[in-house]
């Protein structure tokens, strides 16, 4: 019986071809075939790694889901096969997701060299992270997927990752200044680990002002922050009063009612009290008056 091969995911430079790692030299090196989204591009940087041998197989967005087959069959009949994308990462963002999932349901062993991200590079840059971040990679065109997922990016409790096409970085730093106001901070990094690698850090307002249509070329990478925590609703001392009668009602004391109110709704028991003098009209500073709530 053939063993079955393996695929292995092989993270390449996002731009400075310095950061291939000797692992993932020694991965291309050793691989059957080796699936790449442009044959020429992958060529060079077999070429300056010094790999020779193995046979580049295209396989990119339009052609990944016919490809599938012809690699399970390679990987069947015992090879090994090396994934990449021109930059990064494969399947982030990038061709590959269909050709690991079918690897996976087909029993073959699937492993990684992991290395260069752009998304993890631009999150460590923008400094906004404290403990949690959402990738939203590449944002619709147009139409109301695009205004769902723009809505979803303005709510969002922590920051958030875009990729964006150097020519529509304008329209969207517009679109996120319009949801998001003028204040909310963002990270807009540009042409990563190359010659002219810059990361801006300001206001959508100053963003939108700095990248106009004449001043984006490169790669781009946003971060936006986390929207600033939502202020919390007025408490109406009617809705407390009747709260709280509920709680009197199912057998609990006055004092412990006004205790777990404060709980409930993070507050301290003084201002409960204060706003259930509301309700029931002015009443004394002393423990006494506060228990005749």
């Amino acid at each position: 019986m053939t063993p079955k091969g393996e695929l292995v995911l092989v993270a390449t430079p996002i731009g400075n071809l310095g950061d291939l790692a000797p692992r993932a030299i020694e991965a291309l090196a050793g691989a059957d075939v080796i699936c790449c989204e442009d044959t020429r591009r992958s060529g060079r940087l077999l070429a300056h790694a010094g790999v020779v041998g193995g046979r580049l197989l295209s396989l990119h967005g339009h052609n990944e889901r016919r490809r599938v087959e012809e690699v399970l069959g390679i990987l069947a009949a015992g090879r090994r096969v090396a994934l990449v994308t021109d930059a990064g990462t494969p399947a982030v963002s990038d061709p590959g997701a269909l050709l690991v999932d079918a690897a996976h349901e087909a029993g073959i062993p699937v492993r990684i060299v992991p290395g260069p991200s752009a998304a993890t590079a631009a999150i460590a840059l923008a400094g906004f992270v404290r403990d949690r971040w959402r990738f939203e990679g590449f944002l619709p065109r147009k139409g109301p997927e695009r205004r769902a997922r723009l809505a979803g990016l303005a709510r969002s409790e922590v920051p958030s990752v875009i990729y964006e096409a150097p020519g529509r970085v304008p329209a969207l730093l517009a679109d996120l200044l319009g949801l998001c106001g003028p204040a909310r901070r963002v990270a807009v990094c540009r042409e990563l680990t190359k010659l002219h690698e810059e990361t801006w850090r300001g206001s959508l307002a100053g963003a939108a002002a700095r990248f106009t249509p004449d001043a984006v070329r490169g790669e781009f990478v946003l971060v936006l922050d986390a929207a600033p925590p939502a202020e919390p609703a007025p408490l109406r001392a009617g809705e407390l009063a009747g709260e709280l009668a509920a709680l009197v009602a199912a057998g609990s004391s006055r004092r412990d009612a006004v205790a777990e109110l404060a709980e409930r709704h993070g507050l301290a028991r003084r201002e409960i009290y204060e706003a259930l003098s509301l309700a029931v009209g002015p009443a004394g500073s002393d423990e006494a008056s506060r228990e005749s709530l």
